[in-house]
């Protein structure tokens, strides 16, 4: 979490925070040792309202206007990240920076998704990362590491010629 606050404090800025929003449910106990890190506030936000007492779909104190950051585990395509985002702005908040953990790397959509809504993604490793460690730690070999590389490149195109299928979500 240390690494994942570094990056924080480089791209998006401290400064730039009012609290710490952790998407349903493997966003949340990333985002609450960020807003640890941070010392700052963290929300938790749900897919959708939930269905009786107030009907929230965010839980914490957010005041209007506070810019949040969004914290998940992962982003593939990032369209689960655009459900979170609006939920944000319906609540008076601000956002205009995404982070996960782990962003695949390989569909461009991520990235755009999100950029059409003004907002940035921050991922603190990628498949890209993975393969260049595994290569250089002699993890993966010359052959399996070109293999691997032929799907990063072209996830759908590797898939359909294996005989399956590339279904991104997230």
């Amino acid at each position: 979490m240390e690494l994942a606050v570094g990056l924080i404090e480089r791209e998006v800025g401290f400064e730039s925070l009012d609290a710490v929003a952790g998407g349903e449910t493997a966003g949340i106990p990333f985002a609450a040792w960020i807003a640890d890190l941070l010392d700052l506030p963290m929300l938790y936000i749900r897919k959708k309202p939930k269905g009786f007492g107030r009907g929230a779909q965010i839980e914490g104190d957010m005041k209007a206007g506070a810019r949040c950051l969004l914290v998940e585990d992962l982003a593939t395509d990032g369209g689960s990240k655009v459900n979170f985002v609006n939920a944000i702005r319906d609540g008076d908040g601000q956002i205009a920076h995404a982070f996960v953990v782990f962003h695949y790397g390989i569909f461009p959509q991520s990235l755009e998704t999100l950029g059409k809504l003004g907002v940035k993604l921050h991922g603190l490793a990628t498949w890209w990362d993975m393969l260049e460690t595994a290569k250089a730690t002699g993890l993966l070999s010359g052959p399996d590491a070109t293999e691997v590389r032929a799907f990063l490149e072209n996830p759908e195109g590797w898939s359909s010629a294996h005989g399956g299928k590339v279904a991104a979500q997230g």
